[in-house]
């Protein structure tokens, strides 16, 4: 089994607090720091494992994994803070407003019109929170 190749001058947390600065911006940094004097480990895992080794492997974009992200944190129906990170993520990394609005509608054939209206209820609270410059952008 061979695993695919990334820079290997980057750490696997340089790569990750890279990644995740990229696609979360202060959002992400937040949620490392909130972990600081309860799990300063588990903010290291956060960083290392989804963002340096998974978010960085060839294969997807970033809007990409940020619209599977979405999709299913949506479907999840219980991670509406995580749902709120990642809908300002895929701002973010170049969706718009109205497509992050249709994956949340997808979801409703899936995962059923609550989990989709809860979806919903969170991206029009980041929607309004959020410049409208933002929308479409690459951060």
């Amino acid at each position: 089994m061979t695993m695919h190749s990334q820079n290997n001058a980057e750490s696997r947390y340089e790569r990750g607090a890279r990644a995740l600065s990229e696609i979360d911006g202060d959002a992400g940094q937040r949620v490392i720091d909130a972990l600081e004097d309860i799990a300063p480990d588990f903010a290291r895992y956060l960083i290392e494992f989804p963002f340096g080794d998974i978010y960085t492997r060839p294969g997807l974009t970033l809007r990409e994994r940020e619209i599977a992200t979405i999709a299913a944190l949506t479907a999840m129906g219980y991670a509406r803070p995580q749902l709120k990170v990642h809908i300002q993520a895929g701002l973010n990394v170049g969706l718009s407003r109205e497509e992050i609005s249709e994956i949340i509608m997808q979801m409703a054939v899936y995962s059923g019109f609550p989990t989709a209206l809860n979806g919903l209820f969170a991206a029009k609270k980041v929607f309004t929170a959020a410049p409208s410059s933002t929308e479409g952008s690459a951060a």
